[in-house]
């Protein structure tokens, strides 16, 4: 399970937040500085870091830094009864996840623990490269789908043009994303994000827009929201699709006028934000069948950005293996350095339905399994062992056709009885279906019509 992180150089503190965060559930380990959380981080599963501002050796933004540079997909919440509220908006904008005044409410800061924990688990920040490995925006593709998608980020981002990424779960939004600010003249400013999944509806509004002190039992201090921290610089709204129609509409007077009120305000705050959103969902559907609004998907749709799913791209699937590989010999400290070939053809045969975080997650689970410097097919989950037995003995090397067309048939057939399978285990619902493949509904449809699948009752 993977572990809360507190850091504080009050003992007793400690010990009240371990009390606190074990009864709610969680893993717990404590630092009493900065430097000894850097430790703790180097050789624990760290989901979410909680740390006082003013403490010796290492501070509350220096551990910040550490941790954003070394370990990005992991959020910092910042506790502190120093300073003012401009403080922690300075810790805000160099990337802390959220920060919470003593004395606080128990209450209070289990919600934000919760949120980022979800936030870290929900993130596609697991895939990011470091920038000395990779050229292209620190991501990591070859293929011509990638390619493309690299000539539109070199011509978006020098613009302030709204932005929608679309794709399934897995496949890196977040990276397109972080790319265009990365090459935009706004390089230099907050890139702010905010997974709209992840976020109670009921508290959603106060996370965009921010609070005034007494706006809400709680609201003990003025807050401000996304929208506010990332003035000059970029918002990134993940799963933009997921926002209630009540919030679509107040979303479209932000976009429209650049202007919003703090929940329990009247103060017309004015702002310059750069606005890049995501999605997994059919946004023309759910315009079709009235669940988001036309006019605010036309004023997100201004670029569309489309990530082609692993299975549709699978010139990237050699690139990726050689990344993750490194990546998890010096996590793991493995010296794995080859792949049986059974397990590349299992690899190039699967259709990948979690995209780059299910190759990721299988990649460590692989490494850490095998007992020499070669990937072994006998350690392969059951759905990829099934590839290679769908396979009959010699075919690839007596087949007519290429390859690749070979790999495209068995894709298909994989593709087609999984369709079946979650169909069957969803009664027939084909949105609870497409929910639990990663597709979008109409996407699902589409590929029920390429394998002639009736459409069951229970929709």
């Amino acid at each position: 399970m993977k572990k809360i992180l507190i850091v504080d150089d009050e003992v007793n503190m400690l010990l009240v937040l371990e009390a606190m965060l074990r009864k709610e559930g969680y893993a717990v380990k404590t630092a009493s500085d900065g430097m000894e959380a850097l430790e703790i981080l180097q050789a624990d599963d760290i989901a979410v870091v909680v740390t006082d501002l003013k403490m010796p050796n290492l501070d509350g933004l220096g551990l910040l830094a550490r941790t954003g540079a070394e370990y990005p997909a992991i959020p910092v919440i910042i506790i502190t009864a120093h300073g003012t509220v401009e403080t922690a908006v300075k810790a805000l904008k160099k990337g802390a996840f959220d920060y919470i005044t003593k004395p606080f409410d128990q209450d209070d800061l289990k919600n934000i623990i919760q949120k980022a924990y979800k936030t870290h688990v929900f993130s596609d920040d697991e895939l990011i490269p470091s920038s000395e490995e990779i050229d292209h925006f620190n991501i990591i593709g070859v293929s011509r789908q990638m390619l493309q998608i690299y000539e539109i980020i070199k011509t978006v981002a020098p613009t302030t043009t709204t932005v929608l990424i679309t794709g399934e779960t897995g496949t890196g939004k977040e990276l397109i994303a972080n790319a265009i600010h990365r090459n935009s003249p706004r390089r230099d400013n907050p890139f702010i994000k905010i997974n709209c999944a992840a976020i109670a509806e009921n508290l959603l509004e106060s996370e965009l827009f921010g609070y005034e002190k007494g706006a809400f039992t709680g609201a003990v201090t003025r807050k401000p929201g996304r929208f506010e921290l990332a003035h000059k610089g970029t918002l990134f709204l993940d799963e933009v699709g997921e926002l209630s129609k009540d919030m679509q509409a107040k979303l479209l007077r932000v976009i429209q006028d650049q202007e919003f009120e703090r929940v329990g305000g009247l103060r017309t705050i004015k702002v310059d934000v750069r606005l890049v959103t995501a999605t997994n969902r059919d946004l023309r559907q759910d315009v079709k069948d009235s669940r988001f609004r036309e006019d605010l998907y036309y004023r997100l749709n201004v670029l569309p950005i489309d990530i082609p799913p692993l299975r549709e791209r699978k010139d990237d699937i050699p690139v990726l293996c050689d990344y993750f590989i490194d990546k998890f010999n010096k996590k793991l400290q493995r010296h794995v350095t080859a792949m049986d070939s059974n397990v590349r053809q299992a690899f190039f045969g699967y259709g990948w339905p979690g995209n780059i975080r299910e190759l990721e997650n299988l990649l460590e689970r692989l490494i850490l399994l095998t007992q020499g410097n070669t990937l072994m097919a006998d350690d392969l989950p059951e759905e990829l062992a099934a590839v290679n037995q769908d396979l009959p003995k010699g075919e690839l090397s007596k087949a007519d056709g290429s390859f690749k067309e070979i790999i495209k048939g068995k894709t298909a057939e994989i593709e087609k009885r999984m369709i079946i399978k979650v169909l069957d285990e969803c009664g027939g619902n084909v949105s609870k279906a497409a929910l639990h493949l990663g597709l979008s509904r109409k996407g699902l449809q589409l590929k029920m019509i390429k394998y002639n699948l009736r459409k069951a009752d229970g929709e």
